[in-house]
């Protein structure tokens, strides 16, 4: 029985696309102290990590709008380590909504410093992914694998890559 609506193959392009986007709106949150943009950030990664691309509106901008504009081919990649990606930009993005809200309400200058460190990182993390396409989720979710923490079958492709190569284009999902 399949519990995720996460593919299991996803257009890396489209994936860097949607980082993109949420660099800019990283960058618009901490150059502006607009706080509230990590909310609206920590619900389009919350529905992406729990419910997939489709339900991301940021996923769907970049699918609709953004994407069919470059003209890369497709290169597809695997899906489990961009959700567990995904849900530690849910994890982090919520903490940085909780802290802002900790300090509109008490003033505390601890939870505003540690949003803007938060901030900081929610601008490292897509900024590598971007522009340099290294998935810092994806990192991490390749080291718990090997560490035995995440098993093989939750992500075949990651244990063989050769898989990526070989499957058709057709059978697979490419979305971000």
């Amino acid at each position: 029985m399949k519990t995720s609506r996460f593919p299991a193959v996803v257009d890396d392009v489209t994936v860097r696309l949607v980082a993109a986007v949420v660099l800019a709106v990283g960058v618009v949150a901490l150059a502006t102290s607009q706080w509230w943009l990590y909310a609206v950030l920590a619900v389009d990664f919350t529905l992406r990590a729990s419910l997939g691309p489709s339900a991301s509106p940021v996923a769907r901008l970049v699918q609709r709008w953004i994407r069919p504009a470059v003209s890369a081919a497709a290169r597809p990649t695997a899906g489990p380590p961009k959700r567990f990606a995904a849900a530690i930009g849910a994890v982090m993005t919520v903490a940085a909504t909780a802290l802002w809200l900790t300090t509109v309400i008490t003033g505390s200058s601890i939870a505003a410093t540690g949003v803007v460190v938060i901030g900081a990182v929610m601008v490292l993390f897509p900024a590598l992914e971007s522009l340099l396409g290294i998935c810092v989720g994806c990192v991490l979710f390749s080291w718990l694998m090997r560490l035995g923490l995440v098993p093989e079958e939750v992500c075949l492709d990651c244990a063989d890559i050769t898989r990526r190569r070989t499957r058709p284009a057709a059978d697979s999902t490419l979305a971000g």
